[in-house]
């Protein structure tokens, strides 16, 4: 299979997992899916699941341009005296005109004096060798490990799909790689582009002001969020993804006008449910413990004065486990802008 996976950032969403960003795979010129990305089969399949499909990964990016929603994007705020902090929910893969700024946002962009993300680290090169390194595993096919059924539905999907190269593309994959890459292949085939996604478009913003953006994760950790998974973890990232597959063009134009219109129940509905009432496991490790990292880190931010916009996956902000809940948790208020 034409390995070479010149994956972008995280920066794609599962369509079932849009916490995760997604690892962004390229054969020839295919490849990208945090919070995570896919590799050698799409264009950029990485990380705001139909089930877990969607939430891979606030994420794992939205789809067509065809909302007719006004853009409000939920925005919030933490402070102290002499601490501002923005928290904002991004979505991974975006059409190229999708338009979502409003006052509001531009006021605490223009305010803000730096920008996190979730990472940074994510060049072509780099996410290439962490793909490479953690998504791969030609000593296992995939086929091995799935039943007779199993591997012939994944065979069908990927034709479908029109996954490059097919199942001889993913059977070289882990199964956390080849979900991703079904679940972003359509959705880039579709126009949806990494380097359209709002995580993108901030960091090129304030970067052209001039002012710092710094990375909440690298891309190693996000990738090894998947890749540390145990196996049958995996193994039922993957059959989710299978079994929704016909789904999830639907839920990403879903997600994204939910997104565009601050609709945070339905971004906690479509992002987060499912993968909490069907897979714990991975619901703990994908967003509950990140979310504990980052509103953590947070509180310790409100020490230093001064003010500072955070962009994550819209998952991570939405549902009982959120960033914004795990704050208070800590005794940190949180308020919703108008």
């Amino acid at each position: 299979m034409a390995t070479a996976m010149a994956c972008g950032s995280l920066a794609g969403r599962h369509p079932r997992h849009p916490d995760l960003a997604v690892p962004q795979a390229n054969g020839p010129r295919h490849g990208h899916l945090a919070g995570i990305e896919p590799a050698a089969a799409s264009r950029d399949t990485p990380g705001m699941k139909t089930t877990l499909t969607l939430r891979l990964l606030a994420s794992l990016a939205l789809l067509f341009a065809c909302t007719s929603v006004l853009a409000k994007p939920a925005l919030w705020v933490v402070k102290d005296a002499d601490t501002t902090i923005y928290l904002f929910g991004t979505v991974h893969l975006m059409p190229r005109d999708a338009g979502w700024h409003d006052a509001a946002l531009e006021q605490a962009l223009a305010d803000s004096q730096t920008l996190y993300i979730e990472l940074t680290d994510d060049d072509p090169a780099n996410m290439a060798a962490l793909v490479l390194r953690y998504g791969m595993d030609v000593a296992h096919p995939l086929s091995s490990q799935l039943s007779p059924a199993e591997a012939h539905r994944l065979d069908l999907l990927a034709n479908k799909l029109g996954v490059p190269g097919g199942m001889q593309t993913l059977n070289v994959m882990r199964p956390w790689l080849a979900a991703l890459t079904l679940a972003v292949t359509p959705l880039q085939k579709a126009g949806l582009d990494p380097e359209h996604g709002v995580d993108k478009q901030l960091k090129a913003q304030m970067s052209a002001a001039g002012k710092p953006v710094l990375g909440l994760e690298t891309a190693e950790r996000q990738i090894r969020f998947l890749a540390d998974m145990p196996r049958p973890v995996e193994l039922a990232l993957l059959r989710s993804t299978m079994r929704d597959a016909d789904m999830g063009s639907i839920l990403f134009t879903e997600l994204i006008d939910a997104w565009k219109a601050g609709d945070v129940d339905t971004i906690a509905r479509i992002g987060n449910d499912d993968m909490r009432q069907h897979e714990p496991k991975l619901y703990q490790l994908l967003l509950v413990q990140r979310n504990e990292a980052w509103a953590t880190k947070i509180a310790t931010m409100l020490q230093q004065p001064g003010t500072t916009f955070i962009a994550v996956g819209a998952a991570h902000l939405a549902g009982p486990d959120s960033v914004q809940v795990q704050l208070r948790q800590l005794g940190v208020p949180v308020e919703r802008l108008p």
